[in-house]
């Protein structure tokens, strides 16, 4: 059975405290999984939240600021400890290449699994699979900062009142679904348009294209919220948002499912960030992140 969920290991901008670890999620999404951003503390935070090193085929890191990839160090080694029976690949900015150099080969350790270094460098697609299409866009932060979108291919919803009616079943679904047509009927007779999920990981920006170009349509959208609207000239300075303008964007966005994180220490309860969130109008579902949770992609449209 495919699983799309998303597992927080850390939701602590800048430093950790006792209920928040630094940064780090882990996206599932049918048998493959994208670690996006993993803070000091993830591989412990990895075992606390029941993930191995087997389950990341893919590294995903927005910006070198340290609450978002001090814990690469970690992740690598424990990926080459524990032997990962397939490639991982890493996405990270281009202009950070020095920082993962030195974040790769930290200390000493025996290399045992391939780990393809993509730099980013523009926005655009990174790399397309069966399951979906990766793509970045750049974001507004004092050091360069890359924000990443999943899109699943579109595809077709079978009928099955439609195949009844055609006298279509068993193996000869599959037929049709493979060649398109069997005995003059064809996938469209019984079928419907069925639009692929998306989702989207925005990290430490401002508000810009790139935010809106990321979130638009979203199924998912994971977004900083490191202030709240109080503090608004604060977030702006230190190239950050509000969860009221997270919010709005989502609200603008079409998103589905709102995950909001990437709290500053100064604000030790996450139900104002919820409120504000509502006041700012965003009626989906709304997910104020917690360490250790996991949140479910949603459903498709029926």
């Amino acid at each position: 059975m495919s699983v799309r969920e998303l597992v927080v290991l850390g939701t602590a901008s800048q430093v950790p405290t006792r209920h928040r670890n630094h940064n780090g999620y882990l996206l599932r999404w049918d048998g493959e999984g994208i670690l996006f951003d993993p803070g000091e503390g993830t591989q412990r935070q990895m075992l606390r939240a029941g993930v191995a090193a087997h389950d990341i085929n893919r590294i995903c890191v927005t910006h070198f600021h340290g609450d978002h990839s001090l814990g690469l160090a970690g992740v690598i080694q424990r990926i080459n400890l524990d032997q990962v029976p397939h490639p991982v690949t890493a996405h990270y900015p281009a202009s950070g290449q020095r920082f993962f150099d030195r974040l790769r080969y930290a200390t000493a350790y025996r290399e045992t699994v391939r780990l393809t270094e993509a730099p980013v460098a523009a926005d655009g697609p990174l790399a397309t699979t069966a399951a979906y299409t990766l793509d970045s866009h750049r974001l507004s932060h004092p050091v360069e900062s890359y924000g990443y979108r999943l899109t699943e291919p579109d595809g077709r919803r079978m009928l099955p009142a439609k195949l009844a009616e055609h006298g279509i079943e068993g193996p000869d679904v599959g037929r049709l679904q493979r060649e398109g047509a069997l005995g003059g009927v064809t996938l469209a007779d019984v079928s419907e348009h069925r639009r692929g999920q998306r989702f989207a990981f925005i990290m430490d920006t401002r508000l810009c294209d790139g935010v809106y170009a990321l979130a638009e349509d979203c199924d998912m959208l994971v977004i900083e919220s490191t202030f709240l609207e109080a503090d608004r000239k604060l977030a702006a300075d230190h190239g950050h948002l509000t969860a009221s303008q997270a919010a709005r964007v989502a609200r603008e966005a079409d998103v589905r499912h709102l995950v909001l994180t990437h709290f500053s220490q100064r604000y030790p309860e996450p139900d104002a960030f919820e409120a504000e969130a509502r006041a700012a109008g965003y009626e989906g579902e709304l997910t104020v992140a917690q360490d250790l949770t996991r949140v479910p992609v949603p459903s498709r449209h029926a």
